[in-house]
């Protein structure tokens, strides 16, 4: 282990002992939040295995990816979220079995620091307190035995109200049986989390976090009303995926790297006649400040309580997100920000069609 992941992977161990963190994450093991008790930043994997949208090539990036995950540890960003449908054709599961590799790779400290939560999708024939038994199973072999967190993929209540109950229970029973330490969900409204919230308190299984759509381009969940705030009185961590937009919001105007291709690139096209007004606030509040404009939209997610989530495929990336962490925005500039993201006519990613009210 290299010297900065002996300091990022020991501060954090001497933090916990020293009850830092206490005030923060008192109910399960959880890398939720920065040493200064303000929420972290993780690290989501969806683009690892997915040919589709990301144009995955294991010859290419398999290695590349493992110097990713290293250097993660090496700048603390020890959350890592994945999903057992994360790849794509062939490749389905690789996600996981990436992570799986490269910690069971890491040394023994350094796993003991680490929370890998996976997300378990509630296709139609996972049914009944026993649907998810072998889909857990599946998953936990290709993680090697590191997941600590589990998740619901997302919501049933607009098709298929009756299934998720049941399926919630099975992962509560998880938790209780000490198969796993946590349990999370995704992709639901304030309606669902206090109804699900509800359901798990009564089984005496802490909720421990949230994880929906959030960024400068899909700032419902911050709006009055939105489930941000239901999150913040229910004692449930936020979790903002697609922060950067699919990486629309890192690019610059100027940018002279060509668009992505397929639908990353048609939706880019679709958006960016829109951003001129909210990419000049964000360079002006990146000027002199660490991480460019990815730190902004990143430290905009921060600012309103949320972990940020953004896939990370490169070590430079991982260093851009690191130095986030280094800063944080006035509540003038969150305000600036808020503005623009919620104004009539702002530019908007398509919603997640799963997302629950």
């Amino acid at each position: 282990m290299g010297a900065a992941a002996a300091w990022s992977v020991t501060s954090w161990l001497d933090a916990v002992g020293d009850g830092e963190f206490n005030a923060v994450q008192p109910r399960y093991p959880t890398i939720m939040a920065s040493a200064a008790g303000e929420p972290g930043i993780g690290v989501g994997t969806w683009a690892w295995g997915n040919q589709f949208l990301w144009g995955y090539d294991p010859a290419r990036d398999d290695d590349r990816l493992a110097a990713t995950f290293r250097r993660c540890l090496e700048r603390g960003l020890l959350f890592f979220d994945t999903a057992d449908s994360y790849g794509t054709g062939r490749f389905n599961g690789r996600s996981e079995s990436l992570l799986g590799r490269f910690a069971r790779d890491a040394s023994p400290q350094e796993r003991d620091c680490l929370t890998i939560a996976t997300k378990l999708a509630p296709f139609p024939w996972r049914l009944g307190r026993q649907g998810y038994t072998r889909a857990f199973t599946a998953s936990q072999a290709r993680l090697q035995g590191q997941m600590k967190r589990v998740q619901l993929h997302w919501s049933t209540a607009r098709y298929a109200p009756w299934q998720e109950g049941p399926l919630l229970d099975g992962l509560a029973d998880l938790v209780l049986g000490g198969e796993v330490q946590s349990l999370g969900v995704s992709n639901m409204g304030p309606q669902r989390l206090r109804r699900v919230h509800a359901q798990l308190q009564a089984r005496g299984v802490p909720l421990a976090s949230l994880q929906v759509q959030l960024s400068l381009l899909a700032p419902e969940a911050v709006q009055a009303g939105g489930v941000a705030a239901v999150c913040q009185e229910l004692g449930v961590d936020l979790i903002a995926y697609s922060p950067l937009a699919l990486g629309l919001l890192s690019r610059r105007s100027e940018d002279p790297h060509p668009l992505p291709a397929g639908p990353r690139g048609a939706l880019f096209r679709r958006l960016e006649p829109k951003l001129q007004p909210l990419r000049q606030v964000m360079a002006e509040l990146a000027a002199g400040r660490p991480g460019g404009l990815a730190a902004v939209a990143l430290n905009w997610c921060r600012a309103h309580g949320a972990m940020p989530i953004p896939g990370l495929r490169r070590p430079a990336q991982v260093d851009q997100a690191a130095e986030a962490l280094s800063w944080n925005l006035t509540e003038e500039e969150r305000q600036q920000l808020d503005a623009l993201a919620l104004a009539q006519g702002a530019a908007r990613m398509p919603a997640n069609p799963f997302q629950s009210a």
